[in-house]
């Protein structure tokens, strides 16, 4: 009876002593892990000298970046550019686009091609299909209007089909009110009416011999035209105006007579 007592009595001094070391080794560990955070770069839980972040904060994502020859980790509020952002219970991770695409929304969605390659429907193409333009500026596959066959946007025409008139990036098959073809440029352009200058002075009262009354003549004044009219627009203005006069033998001035 007493030898079990006493092997009790020890069961429960191992037991006590065991906890206590278990708390130790516990408040130990939370100090030494809380130290080590403090000591890691902004948004860090874990880390180390050679590697950088190791593990991030909730929301941030853990990104590699080059140092020299050498993958550092990083937590950053959003992926950088050539990378899109992958979530998980576990990790936030930033992962590169893939190879022809330089940003992209997922690994399947491609926002912005690289040079010599086109989007067309989230992905980079070398070419686009057929009906659509390769816009080296947007690196895009665009749709042009009806019967342009190059543009350099959706509603801005390069090229418009043969027997089409170009207008303002858009293409005609009759040119708009205000507007008339050039069958050479196949452009329409805008009505010119004619323009003619002021008119000149009388001129002097001549007598013609077709005139039977004596002493009677004809002046005349004329206009220069200043802009001829454009092809399909109204012919101008009369150039010439005359009117009868009195013609008197031996006198300078001539008075005039208004019809």
């Amino acid at each position: 009876m007493l030898i079990s007592s006493l092997i009790w009595i020890l069961h429960l001094m191992n037991l006590t002593m065991g906890q206590d070391m278990i708390m130790r080794y516990k408040r130990s560990s939370t100090t030494s892990s809380s130290s080590a955070s403090r000591l890691c770069p902004t948004g860090c839980v874990t880390c180390s000298a050679l590697n950088g972040c190791l593990s991030c904060k909730p929301r941030l994502f853990f990104h590699l970046e080059l140092d020299g020859m050498r993958q550092r980790g990083v937590c950053l509020s959003s992926c950088p550019r050539g990378h899109y952002d992958t979530r998980s219970p576990y990790i936030n991770t930033c992962t590169r686009c893939k190879e022809d695409c330089a940003f992209c929304f997922s690994e399947n969605f491609c926002t912005r091609c690289h040079s010599g390659r086109f989007l067309f429907r989230g992905k980079c193409q070398p070419s686009c299909p057929f009906g659509l333009t390769a816009n080296p500026e947007l690196r895009e596959c665009i749709e042009c209007p009806a019967g342009c066959e190059l543009c350099m946007r959706r509603n801005m025409c390069l090229s418009c089909r043969a027997d089409l008139y170009t207008l303002q990036g858009q293409c005609y098959l009759t040119c708009p009110k205000g507007f008339e073809p050039d069958e050479q440029l196949m452009q329409c352009l805008p009505q010119v009416h004619c323009e003619v200058g002021e008119w000149s002075d009388w001129s002097p009262c001549v007598r013609k011999r077709s005139m039977k009354m004596y002493r009677r003549g004809e002046k005349m004044r004329t206009r220069q035209v200043l802009s001829p009219p454009r092809r399909f627009r109204k012919p101008c203005p009369k150039l010439f105006q005359f009117r009868k006069c009195i013609f008197k033998k031996r006198q300078s001035f001539i008075s005039n007579v208004m019809p």
